[in-house]
């Protein structure tokens, strides 16, 4: 059983995009015929719900530059009383892109991890393979659900989920989804251990430094840092959160799998904030050179 599992990252996404899209190409099929279950996390949700309903990956690589910039245009300048950002743009592009397709209508095994704030649960959306009835609302739009897996605290407002719960970014507790992946493949597939085979494609691995700067204190200012005289805040702490979510999982992982974990992602030359849209073409150019490296062990591993 072949897995595709999609870190999240915000806008770091366009880095896993601009792979799939490559590995695309060289295979001149959609990319989710390689594979029996998807999944994806926050920004990773967005891509995995593509290939879920094969969307071309080059069509969603240009609308990650379309909306990136209109997402991630501040309405507040720290997010103290109310979100850094607006989600009319997120959802407006989630709309655009899987229309009014429900979870009940994918066909493709699709697991979008998110966070149940409301009763303080970890929750996964998933699609329409047989799962218990009780277990997942199939009558879901598939762009809630990949909504409701990208709201980044205090970045984002949580997502009401049918005034039945708010839900937030399913980051918080898995940003690789590989182990939600084989969670699934065992407990509904009953699939043994050594017959599952996962790619993991990254966002790129960050330079988050948190340098001792001989403050005595820390406070927001050390976690959260501001700028002046902009006073943009970066969101060193949940992008350092994320990462060490995706870090320590792929770590498992590879112990577990063996040789059928296979991990693509790359050293990125600095601390890229997931909100910072000026980076895109250098994360595009970056997973250039990553699939140059990697094109040969992807397209082994998934034959």
């Amino acid at each position: 059983m072949k897995i595709l599992c999609m870190d999240g990252g915000g806008i770091r996404g366009v880095f896993a995009v601009a792979i799939l899209a490559a590995i695309e190409e060289e295979m001149g099929e959609p990319i989710s015929n390689a594979f029996d279950i998807v999944a994806g996390t926050s920004t990773g949700s967005i891509i995995a719900a593509a290939v879920a309903v094969k969307r071309k990956m080059s069509d969603l690589l240009e609308d990650y530059k379309k909306y990136g910039e209109k997402i991630f245009l501040r309405q507040a300048k720290v997010g103290l009383f109310k979100t850094v950002y607006s989600d009319r743009y997120l959802r407006r592009f989630f709309q655009k892109a899987f229309g009014d397709l429900t979870l009940a209508e994918v066909e493709k095994p699709l697991l979008i991890p998110a966070v149940d704030l409301t009763h303080g649960n970890p929750y996964v959306h998933r699609s329409n393979f047989g799962q218990a009835e009780h277990e997942n609302d199939l009558s879901i739009k598939v762009w809630d659900a990949v909504l409701s897996s990208c709201s980044a605290p205090v970045y984002f407002p949580p997502n009401n989920m049918g005034n039945k719960f708010l839900s937030i970014d399913g980051g918080l507790w898995a940003n690789n989804p590989s182990l939600v992946g084989i969670t699934e493949a065992m407990h509904h597939f009953k699939e043994r251990i050594e017959n599952i085979q996962i790619l993991s494609i990254g966002t790129g691995k960050q330079k988050i430094d948190f340098t001792d700067d001989g403050e005595t204190s820390w406070g927001v200012k050390q976690w959260l840092p501001f700028h002046l005289p902009s006073m943009k805040v970066t969101p060193k702490l949940l992008d350092l959160a994320l990462h060490l979510s995706s870090e320590s999982v792929s770590y498992q992982c590879e112990h577990l799998l063996g040789s059928n974990y296979l991990r693509i992602n790359e050293d990125l030359w600095d601390e890229i904030p997931f909100d910072e849209v000026k980076y895109m073409e250098q994360l595009i150019q970056t997973a250039s050179i990553c699939i140059e490296g990697n094109k040969d062990r992807i397209l082994q591993f998934m034959k």
